[in-house]
Formats: C-alpha cells, structure tokens, sequence
C-alpha cells in the first residue's frame, strides 16, 4: 500500500508534467499565431494597395459618363448595358462577351444553334433557347443585329465598321 505522502509526491509530479506539456503547446501555438498575424497583415496591406491601385487607374481612364445613373448592387442591376460610343465588350459578363466576339469572328450571320457548341455547351434544346434568349437581349441592347429572324450579326454602328473592342 502507498502511504498518502507518497501518493501526494506522484500526484504533484503527474500535475507538474501536465503543466510543462501544456507550457509547450501554448508556446508552440504562440509561435504559430504570430505566423497567422504575420500572414493577416500582408494579406490586409496588399488588399488596400490593390484597392488603392485600382482607384488610381479607373481615375486615370478616360471613361465616358454614363448616361444614367447605376443602378445599386443586387435587384435591378443591368447585366448587360445598352451599348454606346466608348464602351468595349469587356464590360459584358463572360458569356454574353464571348457571344459577341464569337458572332464578330464569324464569316456570317449565326443562329443560336451554331453558336452554342462555340461557346462550350451542349447543343440541347434548352441550351439553345437559353442562348437565343442572350443573342436577343444583345439585339436589344445594341450590341448584335438580327437581319433576318434567327439570324444574328453584329450591329454596325457609325464609323466603327464593326469592330469589337476588348477590355
């Protein structure tokens, strides 16, 4: 039998162990929690340059004012602006930008169903109507033509003999 002096001397050493290992694992994580703040403030230091750079470029571009005023973020927002002197396809979302230089590149007018491979997608029913939905929503907004029902060219506006300019 272990007298209780004894048992104390074990129960102390056991507690002062623990201690020391738990000492260890703090100064292990203090150690890596000062690599994480370090990484924190380069991350929040290149976030405001980059923002701070991209301010002082888009102040520097010469852009047209935009005839209304934009609509806030989320409800109501015009993916797809009407077109005006100025403006490049780079302001489209990706794939109303890659219909239209598609439509440019092309010999011809397009129907839904040609464009739609060239683009990526399976030629499927939907995709197709989901595809002459964007072509005619492009019309609409001046960017593509519709000479003939179906058929899609891109709208030639004055002086500029249907070029499509990028970003």
């Amino acid at each position: 039998m272990v007298s209780l002096p004894e048992e104390l001397q074990a129960r102390e050493a056991a507690a002062r162990q623990r201690v020391e290992e738990l000492q260890a694992e703090a100064a292990e994580l203090a150690v890596r929690l000062e690599k994480v703040r370090e990484d924190l403030s380069r991350l929040e230091i290149t976030r405001e340059t980059v923002a701070q750079v991209l301010a002082e470029l888009s102040a520097a571009e010469d852009v047209p004012e935009p005839q209304e005023a934009p609509a806030p973020h989320g409800i109501g927002v015009m993916a797809v602006p009407p077109w005006r002197e100025g403006l490049v396809v780079g302001v489209l979302p990706d794939v109303y930008r890659d219909i239209v230089e598609i439509v440019a590149d092309a010999s011809g007018p397009l129907q839904a169903k040609q464009i739609v491979p060239r683009i990526g997608l399976e030629a499927t029913t939907a995709k197709i109507e989901g595809t002459r939905g964007k072509l005619k929503r492009l019309v609409e907004r001046g960017w593509l033509a519709e000479d003939a029902p179906g058929r899609f060219t891109l709208a030639r506006h004055d002086g500029d003999a249907g070029r499509v300019n990028s970003r």
